[in-house]
């Protein structure tokens, strides 16, 4: 007797599973229910999206300006049915219609919300619109301005403060004065020497060349003495303090500013303008001239080694001529200088650190702005001293 053949369970399962997705397919349409409404109805799932792409195809949308579509007689949406909704809206939008969905069930519209926030990530970046020249020259003129006037407002509240500790010296951070002095004075007369020397060196060698073709070697004291005590000296001594002490102010009140420390001054009742300001202020103001001083009898001294040296000038002639080249209001015009350039880095300093916001990157970048705005602000100053001793009649001898 021949075995019996086992039943084909497959072949019943997918006629099963067949009819079932016929019958789910046939249950996800749209009607049209009034004249501005159409209505979704049946399982909006993956298994009729191709039903439903076709009836969308051949569907005639109401020719009014605003259509609704309601979702309430939805029975099962996934993202599929989702996204089928959210394409279909932005389709009828760039097409001219307002579409407004409404009566969908509270995760169906979490489905339709997560469509929306997918599409908004999948769109490309637009790239940034550069602004023209008139507007580039507008914007930066009207940053500058504030900038300006922000500087305006520490520089004015700074003299305040100065005012009152003058007649209140108590009020007078004595240890961080010295520290500063300190700080930005001795520490820096190894760099600012150094620079003046070899100043002088280059003044006397560059000038002494001219001038012995016609002679004239004695003439280097003259150039040497003026160039040096009334200009040079002052104004390579403030560059030299602006990089080396106005970014470490920028640095240091940056950094506070970063790490919070000036909110926790604020918070104990201490100023930061008389703690961190008004002390490298003070030390600056006292230090300039000094190292202006300095800078003066080291530039000289290195004119009066190449004189000797390479023009046969000797150091008692130098000297004895020293007085007759340079008069005394050369000395101190630099000498009066110094203090109002010492003034500018340290404000600038000080104001560019109360200016950092944000990180590390921040301290880095006011630090760099620092320097280059002190520096530029004291060649303009000593540029305008120039005009004025011109103008007053205050020659060079």
């Amino acid at each position: 007797m021949a075995p019996e053949k086992p039943p084909r369970f497959g072949n019943i399962f997918l006629k099963v599973y067949k009819i079932k997705f016929d019958s789910m397919k046939q249950q996800s349409y749209l009607t049209l229910i009034s004249e501005n409404i159409v209505r979704c109805d049946g399982n909006w799932t993956l298994n009729g999206i191709s039903q439903l792409e076709r009836q969308l195809d051949k569907f005639s949308w109401p020719q009014v300006k605003t259509i609704t579509i309601e979702g309430n007689t939805i029975q099962a949406m996934d993202t599929a049915g989702a996204w089928l909704v959210f394409r279909t809206q932005q389709t009828l939008e760039k097409a001219g219609y307002t579409v407004i969905l409404q009566s969908f069930r509270p995760h169906h519209n979490n489905l339709l919300l997560m469509m929306t926030n997918y599409a908004a990530e999948l769109q490309p970046i637009t790239p940034p619109k550069f602004p023209n020249f008139l507007e580039s020259l507008g914007r930066g003129t009207w940053t500058r301005f504030n900038q300006l006037i922000d500087f305006l407002a520490f520089v004015g509240k700074t003299f305040v403060i100065l005012l009152r500790s003058v007649f209140s010296p108590a009020r007078i951070r004595w240890q961080a004065l010295f520290a500063n002095l300190y700080s930005a004075g001795f520490m820096a007369l190894p760099i600012v020497g150094l620079l003046a020397f070899l100043t002088g060196v280059v003044l006397a060698y560059q000038g002494g060349t001219q001038l012995s073709v016609y002679g004239a070697n004695i003439f280097i004291v003259d150039l040497v003495g003026i160039t040096l005590l009334r200009e040079l000296a002052p104004l390579l001594t403030a560059i030299i303090v602006a990089g080396r002490s106005g970014s470490a102010y920028t640095a240091q009140i940056g950094t506070m500013r970063v790490t919070e420390e000036i909110d926790a001054l604020c918070t104990l009742g201490i100023a930061p303008m008389e703690l961190l300001v008004l002390p490298k202020l003070l030390a600056l103001i006292i230090l300039m001239p000094l190292l202006s001083a300095f800078a003066d009898i080291v530039g000289i001294f290195g004119s009066m080694l190449v004189a000797k040296l390479s023009f046969g000038v000797s150091m008692t002639d130098f000297l004895a001529r020293f007085p007759e080249a340079v008069s005394l209001t050369n000395y101190l015009i630099g000498i009066g200088k110094a203090p109002v350039f010492a003034a500018i880095i340290a404000l600038v300093g000080c104001y560019q650190g109360f200016q950092v916001t944000g990180g590390a990157d921040s301290v880095g970048r006011q630090v760099t702005v620092s320097v280059v705005q002190a520096i530029f602000l004291v060649i303009v100053v000593d540029a305008l001293f120039s005009i004025l001793f011109n103008m007053l009649g205050i020659g060079l001898l």
